[in-house]
């Protein structure tokens, strides 16, 4: 900086309150500030990568389903269907568990005499797909088969589309049909992502 004043006052100016000396600031000012760029740095990139990344959070749900209520368990061939919204964004299993594994007398559940106290029953399940192309699930177990749990997997594939369930009542287990009273079951479906 001072070669560069005594340069000034070599040539006359050496007015440095004034307007010289405001440009001569703001010269060196801008020196200092300004970066030197490094050629050496990326004199071969003629690439590079950047990595980039997200996430989508795991969504498995099932609508509710209504009590289902019979009525009167002497009449034949009695059976519910209904729909149900279901939405799973990732593959699946599917397990349905019956508790009793029959709609079963409340406090006879062994029936009494000739009156049986179980009254069996099967359900249905149907459901599209997406793999990306539709495939419909169709499975059915009896209420046996329920006591350990019945499986559906969705073989990789997704559902957005909901399912339907039937409950098919089956015949009395007594030989005299089924003891006067309430029967219940309660049937368990869960969802897994795999």
């Amino acid at each position: 900086m001072s070669a560069i004043l005594e340069m000034l006052a070599v040539s006359g100016h050496c007015d440095f309150g004034g307007v010289v000396m405001r440009v001569l600031f703001a010269a060196v000012a801008a020196l200092a500030i300004a970066a030197p760029v490094c050629a050496g740095e990326i004199e071969n990139v003629r690439s590079f990568d950047i990595a980039v990344s997200g996430a989508i959070r795991q969504h498995c749900a099932l609508g509710n389903v209504p009590n289902m209520d019979f009525g009167n368990l002497e009449r034949r061939g009695l059976g519910i269907d209904r729909e149900v919204a279901f939405d799973c964004n990732m593959p699946f299993t599917m397990t349905i568990k019956g508790a009793k594994g029959a709609l079963t007398h409340t406090t006879m559940p062994n029936g009494q005499g000739p009156y049986g106290g179980q009254l069996p029953y099967s359900i249905g399940v149907k459901m599209p797909v997406r793999h990306p192309a539709t495939q419909m699930i169709d499975r059915t177990f009896n209420s046996r088969q329920l006591v350990a749990g019945g499986i559906i997997s969705s073989n990789g594939g997704i559902a957005t589309d909901g399912m339907h369930l039937a409950i098919e009542l089956g015949s009395p287990s007594g030989e005299a049909g089924l003891l006067a009273g309430d029967y219940s079951e309660t049937i368990t479906i869960t969802v897994s992502p795999i």
